[in-house]
C-alpha cells in the first residue's frame, strides 16, 4: 500500500490536532513525548514547504523585473 503524500495543509492540520490533544490533555504522558517528536517533524516539513514557496515566488518576481 503507497504512503500518501503529505502535504503543507494535512501536516499543518495534524500539527492542530496535535496541539489540541496536548492543550486539552487527552494525550498521556507515555504518548506525550512520541506526539512532540512528531510534531517537531510536522513543523520543520511545513518550514522547508514554506521556504520552497519563498524561493519559488523569489524566482517569480526576479523574473518580472528583469523583463
Amino acid at each position: 500500500m503507497a504512503k500518501k503524500k503529505q502535504t503543507y495543509e494535512s501536516a499543518y492540520a495534524e500539527l492542530q490536532t496535535i496541539l489540541n490533544a496536548i492543550q486539552s490533555e487527552e494525550v498521556s504522558l507515555d504518548a506525550l513525548a512520541t506526539q512532540l517528536k512528531r510534531a517537531k517533524e510536522l513543523v520543520q516539513f511545513c518550514k522547508e514547504k514554506l521556504r520552497a514557496v519563498e524561493l519559488e515566488l523569489e524566482d517569480v518576481f526576479d523574473e518580472d523585473e528583469s523583463d
